[in-house]
């Protein structure tokens, strides 16, 4: 009999027939291809082979030790069709639930294994801006359920194309959305968060081709000048968007109000219903320029109405810049005082000339309404050209203050001054 340590360590007789080894070198060697065995993780999908498919089972193989099994609640999540289509033999993908349950199998699923495959692909989805086409499968009060591969995605309201939005009317969810379920809709991927299982969509984004026909349609029909109500569907730092006809356009912050204000939001709310005026229509590049401001009542035009071209006024400089100064004349009414028109001599710069916070005697040169600018002179102050206007102006004052003198009036006599003597009289 040959010792078994012998064998072990190549002592003894060689194998060199080719053998049968002993038990115990074939335990090893098994022993050694189990280790060289890849075991399976939790949370793992794999590619495994189907062995066999029973009533209460299907075993497939992983690679593993033993075969991988789906029962159980796994098993009763496929559906008739779903487990018509698997056949011996087939490559499929599995979840790994448990590498090993209490009889020692592997525990598999095949639901989960597309779900988190299905999470890989929206996730790609989203980076390749990938539209989808799909059905709704339901809804609730905030908007549209749809289906992506295995996934559940959700279509809020607000990014329900237009179109599908006109077909909705009632108080209800399901008076609005109940008639939609089963309809095609194509949507793309604009959030996914995959720990928290949330997959938002969006139509509206789809609709970019439909949306540019519309808006050509829109400019086509705009009418420069005219009014029109539409709705605020967005507030940005330079102003407001309002959709007219279902075309955006847009209301410069310049354009909003003729009062001082900060940003769009203090004037505005999205969805409100304003009247709106075009102001440019650009069909080149496809933009609308509304104003609302158009449509109010210009406060500068009526406070600027007291003023005239050649007129003398004292304003106030409150700005130094290298082109010029600006000056207040009353109010916020300011006027600009051209470097040119500082000094007969050549100036570099008004800080030569003036300082800010002095108030000089200044001449209106120019008054340009549309703009809100007033042009003002230092040097034209004792033109000669304007010589007869000063008269004029100064005649017209003083004819003014004759006015207000009446043409016989009664001057009270001074009290006589008492003599020394009478002042020491007695009473």
């Amino acid at each position: 009999m040959i010792d078994n340590n012998e064998t072990l360590s190549g002592q003894g007789n060689d194998n060199a027939q080719g053998e049968t080894p002993n038990n115990q070198t074939m335990e090893s060697l098994l022993e050694s291809e189990s280790l060289s065995v890849e075991l399976p993780q939790v949370g793992e999908i794999r590619k495994g082979m189907i062995a066999s498919i029973g009533a209460s089972q299907i075993l497939i193989s992983v690679g593993a030790k033993s075969e991988g099994v789906v029962a159980g609640r796994e098993l009763e999540q496929l559906t008739a069709e779903e487990r018509a289509e698997l056949k011996v033999g087939q490559e499929v993908n599995v979840f790994v639930l448990n590498p090993e349950d209490q009889n020692g199998n592997v525990v598999l699923s095949f639901k989960r294994a597309q779900e988190e495959m299905s999470w890989e692909n929206v996730e790609k989805m989203i980076t390749d801006e990938t539209v989808i086409d799909t059905k709704i499968i339901g809804f609730n009060k905030g908007g549209l359920i749809v289906a992506v591969g295995n996934l559940r995605g959700f279509v809020p309201s607000s990014q329900i194309s237009a179109s599908r939005r006109a077909q909705s009317s009632g108080d209800t969810p399901e008076q609005r959305w109940q008639k939609m379920v089963g309809q095609a809709i194509s949507v793309k991927i604009i959030e996914v968060d995959r720990e928290r299982r949330r997959l938002i969509l969006s139509e509206r984004s789809t609709n970019t081709e439909t949306r540019s026909s519309m808006k050509d349609r829109v400019i086509s029909e705009l009418e420069e000048g005219k009014i029109y109500t539409g709705k605020v569907t967005s507030l940005a730092d330079f102003g407001a968007f309002v959709n007219i006809n279902g075309a955006d356009g847009l209301v410069h912050l310049s354009e909003l109000s003729w009062d001082r204000f900060q940003h769009p939001k203090e004037l505005l709310e999205v969805g409100q219903e304003v009247k709106v005026k075009v102001i440019n229509v650009d069909r080149e590049k496809k933009r609308i320029g509304l104003s609302m401001r158009a449509l109010q009542d210009d406060p500068w035009k009526n406070r600027v109405e007291k003023f005239s071209v050649g007129q003398l006024v004292e304003g106030q400089i409150t700005r130094l810049t290298k082109f010029g100064a600006f000056a207040r004349l009353e109010g916020d009414i300011e006027g600009l005082i051209h470097i040119s028109e500082l000094s007969e001599n050549r100036v570099e710069h008004p800080k030569e000339v003036l300082k800010e916070g002095e108030t000089k005697t200044l001449r209106v040169i120019r008054i340009d309404g549309d703009q809100h600018r007033i042009g003002l002179s230092l040097r034209k102050v004792d033109s000669a050209a304007f010589a007869d206007k000063d008269f004029k102006m100064l005649t017209q004052e003083f004819g003014d203050q004759s006015e207000e003198t009446p043409d016989n009036p009664v001057i009270p006599a001074e009290p006589e001054t008492p003599s020394a003597s009478e002042e020491n009289k007695p009473e």
